[in-house]
Parts: C-alpha cells; structure tokens; sequence
C-alpha cells in the first residue's frame, strides 16, 4: 500500500523500455561522434553535433523523470530488459564522463589560443606606442619635411 503524499511509480512497459534503450543508443552515438570530434582538435564552437545531442538530453531527462515518478527509480519488470537499460545507462555515463573531460580540454585550448593572440597585440601596440607608462617617449621623433629642390 503506497503512503499518502507518496508518489506510486507503475512499471514501465517493455515497448517503453526498449524506446528508452533505443534514444540511450542514439544519445551514445552522438556523443562518441562528438568526442572523436574534439580528439581532433576541433573548437568546441565548431562542432555539430551539439544541437542533437541537447535535443536527444532533454528528451531523455523527460522520459526518466515520466517514468520515475520522480523517485528517481525506473521500474521494469523483465529482468533481461532491465539489464540492458542499466548498461545503457551506464555506458552513456561514461560517454558522458569522456565527453565533459574533452570538453573541458577544448575549452582550455581556446583559452590558450585566445591568450596567445591577446599577448601577441598587446606586444605589437607596446612596441609602436610613442609613450611608455610613465608618458615619456619610447621612440626616437620624426621629422617629415615638404620642401623639395628643383
């Protein structure tokens, strides 16, 4: 008997299980694709796999939260089945887990090539400023005349 205020969480169907198992699998895949992505290199900017990847997440957090009933638990009955989502699942958290790290890491590279870029404009403008901090002149004047001889 469920207690009052407790929300009850009926088992999830085989057909559902096995729609979950199958959006699980499409997550992963995304992901990996993702990942060998960023193993290349690429700016986390540049990459096209981020638009599917948020669509198949949201769609996957609502499935679970439908399912659980908010209690966190997925219910499902066939033992060989649950197996299986537990292993999708499981195997998505590890994608997941390799895919923030990479992401961390492109991240960390834009910041270093963004950086280089800054040092090298900010060395570039120190040396053409005709004034150092203090304001005196860093570099020698120039005298331009307009006369010509004939």
């Amino acid at each position: 008997m469920a207690q009052i205020g407790t929300p009850t969480v009926s088992p999830v169907s085989d057909e559902r299980a096995l729609a979950m198992i199958a959006l699980i699998d499409d997550l992963i895949l995304v992901i990996d694709d993702e990942n060998a992505e960023l193993a290349k290199g690429l700016p986390a900017s540049r990459l096209k796999q981020v638009d599917e990847k948020a669509r198949l997440a949201e769609l996957f957090e609502r499935w679970v939260a439908e399912c659980t009933g908010g209690n966190g638990a997925i219910q499902v009955q066939n033992r060989q089945l649950r197996d299986r989502l537990l292993d999708r699942i499981l195997q998505l958290r590890g994608a997941m887990d390799e895919n923030l790290r990479r992401l961390r890491a492109a991240i960390e590279a834009s910041n270093r090539r963004i950086e280089a870029v800054m040092q090298a404009i900010r060395e570039q403008l120190a040396g053409n400023a005709p004034y150092g901090a203090a304001g005196t002149r860093t570099a020698r004047a120039v005298s331009c005349g307009t006369s010509f001889r004939a």
